[in-house]
């Protein structure tokens, strides 16, 4: 299966590149795994409600570019979505690999969230927690849970 996580905004400290490096390359064996960023939209300090849904819609059409031409579930990530615990995201995953879905695509927002047009079309709205997270910190929970869930998968240790 393709795990396609599409993130707004770039991870620029190392120590987030290499934590996310280190479960890219232990996500090997079960997956591929791309991943996606669009630039986070510019919006000037005390910007008006009207300033930032334009910001986020201009997100929104990044990632719906983004997504043209590809396949599979589109799960995004936002804390009023439905929270799952690590034995419910396994088997919603692997129940989605045996109906043959070839593809998943993963949205993670930046510092503003993402837009409620782009929400209107996931698959699946998911919440890690009722807190917000750094976007640079959700891409790294995202990859840790996407390798507990293959590893509870194929009955391995690792979850606990």
């Amino acid at each position: 299966m393709i795990i396609r996580i599409i993130a707004v905004g770039r991870i620029r400290e190392r120590y987030w590149q290499d934590a996310l490096a280190d479960y890219e390359r232990r996500l090997r064996p079960y997956s591929r795994l791309e991943v996606v960023e669009v630039p986070e939209a510019r919006i000037p300090e005390g910007a008006s409600a009207a300033q930032e849904r334009i910001s986020l819609d201009q997100e929104a059409e990044s990632i719906l570019g983004r997504m043209k031409g590809h396949t599979g579930p589109v799960i995004i990530l936002d804390r009023r979505g439905q929270a799952l615990d690590s034995l419910q995201l396994a088997a919603w995953l692997e129940a989605n690999i045996l109906e043959g879905q070839k593809e998943t695509q993963w949205v993670i927002g930046g510092p503003r969230g993402l837009s409620s047009t782009l929400i209107e079309r996931a698959d699946l709205v998911l919440s890690f927690s009722l807190m917000t997270f750094p976007h640079q910190m959700m891409r790294l929970i995202l990859l840790e849970q996407l390798y507990r869930a293959f590893r509870i998968m194929h009955h391995e240790p690792y979850h606990k």
